[in-house]
This record gives structure tokens, sequence and C-alpha cells, in this order.
């Protein structure tokens, strides 16, 4: 428990270098510190160089358990913020077809609007742009079998900068732990970090536009997105609702059918019965609620899916959350890389401009 302080785009990339076998969810080293990249290789989001315009204010703390003990994120923003005229309020961006990368022109008073108006017209136009002034935020989940990962470990240190060099304003986010908690605990303290980033005083601290606040994950971290993006129903700007989903390497089905049946590696199977807390998937409802296709719903924010042809998380599991994003008119991309990567392993400057034109379109800047 916790004290809180459509259409579908399927695309098939060409990209080189991909077949060194990773996967962040094997349970070979869960130490809290281990990068989820199980090479030395310069790959994926290895290849992101920080320009060093980017500020981290590490170890913020946005709730606490009721042991006193305090969950943090990193928050990653752009030295000198220069959002995108271009902008556009998270409802009105959810709703744009994946083709289009125009928001609409911002309407203006004509000239001739009067003497009587200029205090009127004053006020507006230091509200707009105080509005324009915002950024829009990200929140970034890492992997890791919900078992292990760091928010601050070198490769999401990474991708917060990434995220930050965008022009979003990134917060990395650790949350509990498998043994430590089960589901849902991982997704209660996601939950906690929306509204948290979400309030007036802490959105005013870090010049986030509430109402456009997205969220990107890996593996393990991809699932948390998935249904943290499928949790609640109607306006994508209040609670914990986000306004766009970015995920990579996604277990987005973790019930029997979704697993068991598909013929998911022995090992896979175990780190989920492991995170819900069943013995067995067969008749788990938590592994049910862990998952997303019950939850989605026609609301729901647009979603990017990015995985590898023949990586650890079965491909079914990719391709079965886009139809069902497809069948409620979810806006929606999939992207396939081929090879083994996994996770932020694909994340190369090739993904990285796919997923960030994915969010800037959605949420803006």
């Amino acid at each position: 428990m916790l004290v809180v302080g459509a259409v579908a785009i399927v695309a098939t990339m060409l990209l080189a270098g991909f077949h060194t076998q990773l996967s962040d969810l094997r349970p070979d080293d869960r130490s809290d510190e281990a990068s989820e990249l199980l090479t030395p290789a310069i790959i994926g989001i290895r290849t992101f160089v920080p320009a060093g315009d980017v500020r981290v204010d590490e170890d913020v703390e946005y709730a606490t358990e009721l042991d006193g003990t305090p969950l943090t994120l990193d928050v990653c923003s752009p030295a000198q913020p220069t959002p995108s005229p271009t902008a556009v309020p998270a409802a009105a961006a959810s709703t744009a077809p994946t083709e289009t990368t125009d928001a609409p022109a911002t309407p203006t008073e004509p000239a001739n609007a009067g003497a009587a108006s200029d205090d009127t017209d004053t006020d507006a136009e230091s509200d707009d742009d105080a509005s324009a002034e915002l950024l829009p935020a990200v929140l970034s989940i890492h992997g890791g079998s919900w078992a292990r990962g760091d928010k601050a470990n070198s490769d999401w240190r990474a991708v917060c900068e990434w995220l930050a060099s965008e022009g979003f304003v990134a917060y990395s986010v650790n949350y509990r732990l498998v043994p430590d908690v089960v589901f849902p605990a991982a997704l209660d303290d996601l939950t906690a970090a929306v509204n948290w980033m979400r309030s007036a005083d802490n959105a005013e601290e870090y010049g986030i536009d509430p109402d456009r606040i997205g969220v990107f994950g890996g593996s393990a971290g991809a699932n948390l997105a998935a249904v943290l993006g499928a949790t609640g129903s109607g306006s994508l700007t209040e609670g914990a609702r986000v306004a766009a989903v970015a995920a990579l390497s996604g277990p987005v089905d973790l019930t029997y059918e979704g697993l068991v049946s598909i013929g998911a590696s022995d090992s896979l199977q175990q780190i989920a019965r492991e995170y819900v807390g069943c013995d067995s998937l067969q008749d788990c409802d938590a592994a049910a609620e862990a998952s997303v296709a019950d939850a989605l719903d026609r609301t729901d924010p647009p979603v990017f899916i990015g995985t590898s042809e023949e990586e650890y998380v079965p491909l079914l599991q990719s391709t079965d959350y886009a139809e069902a994003l497809a069948d409620l008119d979810i806006d929606h991309e999939l992207v396939t890389v081929p090879g083994a990567l996994h996770s932020i392993g694909i994340l190369d400057e090739a993904m990285r401009s796919r997923v960030a034109t994915f969010l800037h379109q959605h949420l803006g800047a």
C-alpha cells in the first residue's frame, strides 16, 4: 500500500547488426543494478550518444511504502526547452490518424479586433504563451523480469536522456520487485507515479503539461506500460490515464492461453508465475488482470509496439496485441525487426526515430 507524496501501420524494418541473443527476462542475474542487455556489445540504446544538454534530477521521491521506504524516480529534462509550435493537447493528438504529422493551426484573433478587447486578448495570449512553454512528459519503465533492474543503470539512464533530448521531460521510475511483492504492487507504484507527475505542484516544478503524459517501457516494463495504458476508461488527461504508450518486447498476455498454450519457454512461464503469485497460470485471476487484452476499451490511448522476429517473448504476443487494438479502432503501430534482440536492445537509431515520431505525434513536442 502506498501513500502518494485505428489505424495500424505494420512495418518490418531491415536493420543491420541484430544477431546477438538478448533477454532481460531470463533470470540469470537478478541484481538491481544489472543491465538488461546481457552483452557488452554497443547495440540498441547504447548507440545513443548524449549531447550533454540534459539536466538529471536523481532520486526524486514520488511515493512512500507503509514501512517508510521511499519510491523514487529520476527526472531528465531538456536543459533549454524548445517546445515545437505544433504541440497539441493530448485529447486532440490522440485521435489523429497515424499518418498525420502536422497539428491544426492555432486560431488567432483578427487584426481589427478592436481596442475594447485589448485586455482580454492580452490575457488570452499570455495563457497561450504559458501553455506553449509546457513540455510533454514520458514515464520510462525499466524491465528485468519484474524482479530486477534499476532506473539508474547506464542503459536506462541513456533511455531517460534520449527521451529528454527529444524534447520530453522523462521520468525514469523504480518500482517494487519480486520476490518482495507480487502483482499488482508494481502497477500500483506506476499509478502513483503518474498521479504524482500530474499533480499541479509537481507538473509546475518540472514544466510539464499534465494533459500530455505518455509511457515507455521495455520487456517487463513494456507489460507494465501496456497495462497502465489500458487501466481505467475515458479521458486521457485525468488520474493515472496516459495519452500514449510505447512498448518494446512486452509479454502482454500472462494467461495460460497467452503463454503455455502457445509454447512460450518454461523460464518465461516461471517468471510470469512468480510475478502474479500463482503456482499455475491456469485459472489464475491475477494473470488475467496483469494482461492487457481484457482491459482494453475504445477510449484507450494510441500504442506503439516494437519487437524482433525471433526473440524471447513470442512474436504472437505483439501481433495479437496489435489485432486487439485494431478490433477496437485504437490507433497503433507495430514495428518488427529481424533477429532475436530484445527490449532496448532493438532501440537503435532507426527504432528511436520511429518511437520518437510516434510520441511526438500523440503528445506533441
